[in-house]
């Protein structure tokens, strides 16, 4: 049987305005374009990264699934 993958809640809750270009590129890859927005994405190696990238800007939370 596959392990399923885990997903995470990901919440824009700080401005990206000021931010160096590739925080904001970075917060614009997970799809986040507008304050208080939420995406729902699978957590890979590469997604993990960019959150990481932006943990200050952001909210996480897993999702069970």
């Amino acid at each position: 049987m596959a392990k399923k993958a885990k997903k995470v809640r990901i919440k824009l809750v700080r401005s990206t305005i000021g931010r160096k270009p590739d925080q904001r590129k970075t917060v614009a890859a997970l799809g986040l374009r507008k304050l208080n927005a939420v995406v729902e994405k699978e957590l890979t190696p590469s997604i993990e990264g960019m959150i990481r990238k932006v943990a200050h800007l952001v909210q996480i939370e897993e999702i069970e699934g």
